[in-house]
């Protein structure tokens, strides 16, 4: 049945940065059928379901184009062990590793952040892991819109940022290739379509000049979208330099691995040149401000934009706070320039939502109009911190919160109504995240791990 939600804030994120104020937006189908005043649309849908949007904002689903939920586990203990910005370097995002879970585990910890997005508005996002298929099938029932990034490397001994010696495993890098085709013959365009599936590359320093080139032709055999962790940290480049000699970006462009397909996620320890290689090849970036303001680091968003690279947005590790993140990005990047008024508000929402669901294929997604995907959220504006509404977006980007989300919608299905997760157990995830982490840290701490200072006791061997 159609519905109609009416006199509300409609902010449309169209090219012109339209809002409509006291209009109403009428959803049939799966789709938005109209945005107008409410006589109008009341006259076109007699029979609607007639929601009352006084009070709210209506605005685009965020797309979060970088995540790894299953590190919700590391919540509030790698955000303080960031790897040094100077050598020496040593490899890894931080001296404790991640522990190691069961699949059942791991689909806890998928759910609980896959939940924390939702509730934070996102309703599109690309997950990036190993063996996304031990919790697959939970993350579809959650009504949200995914492209499951299955990652692929052929280093071992070590992780990220390491510029000790590589141990190639080519076999490794094979199997991995096998779970991707697998992965792709499962899931993709599975959940009614939602559900597409990527390959992504670890990173430059755990990828050999094989393994990258196998990648390649991999995706252009299945025709999807390639991830890759690029200049994440400068123990990376460090390690790029060591193994091949040259910088990471050109590496890959050095390989024919960069294309319009590819998004780099964080790009923040880049020398000028690499940004034009990137914009040469009109790459997707995925800016993940809020961990790179946790890390001390931001990428040059105004050089890679203005050389051509769609800029896009992600959580990345831990948190899932598409509201905190696309506010991080703007401040991150005022401070860059130098400058108090740019990026506009209207751009960082553009980042944060259309300019994801367009990267990904799927340009009638991430704005509202007619036609378009009913991928939407609905914001309690009536909170101190969002009165008085006298300019939506600027007022949101600047001062919203995730807990404003109130109602969020897929493919117009309700998936999030009035403040209540429909399509998630929300108690029995949090509860079982919780014991989750409890045990698998504790099995951590008894691999002689020290524990970082303040740690929950039930945590503790």
């Amino acid at each position: 049945m159609a519905a109609i939600i009416y006199d509300t804030v409609i902010v449309t994120g169209d090219d012109n940065d339209t809002v409509h104020y006291g209009a109403s937006i009428a959803i049939e189908g799966g789709k938005i059928a109209a945005i107008g005043p409410d006589a109008d649309l009341r006259a076109r849908y007699p029979s609607a379901d007639r929601i009352d949007g006084r009070g709210k904002m209506v605005m685009p689903g965020f797309a979060n184009t970088h995540t790894h939920l299953t590190m919700t586990l590391a919540r509030g203990v790698f955000e303080d062990l960031s790897p040094p910005h100077k050598p020496p370097f040593s490899g890894g995002l931080s001296p404790i590793p991640l522990p190691a879970m069961t699949p059942d585990e791991r689909r806890v910890m998928a759910q609980l952040g896959a939940l924390e997005c939702l509730r934070s508005g996102v309703t599109f996002m690309l997950e990036d892991s190993s063996d996304i298929d031990d919790y697959a099938e939970a993350l579809a029932t959650s009504g949200l819109r995914f492209l499951f990034g299955e990652r692929a490397y052929d280093r071992v001994g070590t992780s990220i940022g390491d510029p000790a010696p590589y141990q190639l495993d080519r076999s490794l890098g094979q199997k991995h290739m096998e779970t991707i085709e697998r992965t792709f013959a499962k899931w993709n365009g599975k959940a009614d379509g939602r559900i597409r599936v990527a390959i992504s590359a670890w990173a430059p320093d755990m990828c050999s000049p094989e393994l990258l080139r196998d990648l390649s032709a991999l995706q252009k055999t299945l025709g999807t979208w390639m991830t890759i962790h690029l200049n994440q940290v400068w123990g990376e480049v460090a390690a790029v330099q060591a193994h091949r000699n040259r910088l990471p970006t050109e590496y890959l462009a050095d390989l024919g691995f960069l294309n319009g397909k590819v998004i780099c996620a964080h790009c923040r320890c880049m020398d000028p040149r690499e940004e034009k290689l990137l914009g040469d090849a009109r790459v997707i970036v995925a800016f993940n401000a809020a961990i790179a303001a946790r890390r001390g680091l931001s990428p040059r968003i105004e050089s890679l934009e203005s050389q051509g690279c769609t800029i896009t947005m992600g959580s990345d590790n831990m948190a899932e706070d598409m509201v905190e993140v696309m506010r991080t990005g703007m401040f991150m990047e005022r401070v860059r320039r130098a400058d108090g008024r740019q990026p506009s508000p209207e751009q960082a929402l553009r980042w944060a939502s259309r300019n994801g669901y367009e990267a990904f294929g799927m340009p009638d997604g991430g704005w509202l109009a007619a036609g378009n995907k009913a991928d939407l959220i609905v914001i309690d504006t009536q909170r101190a911190h969002l009165v008085p509404m006298l300019r939506a977006v600027s007022n949101f980007v600047h001062n919203g919160q995730a807990r404003d989300v109130e109602s969020v919608m897929v493919d117009g299905q309700w998936l999030m109504r009035d403040g209540k997760v429909l399509t998630m157990d929300e108690p029995a995830i949090i509860a079982a995240a919780q014991e989750v982490s409890n045990r698998a840290w504790s099995r951590q701490f008894k691999a002689n791990f020290k524990a970082p200072a303040g740690f929950s006791p039930e945590a503790l061997p």
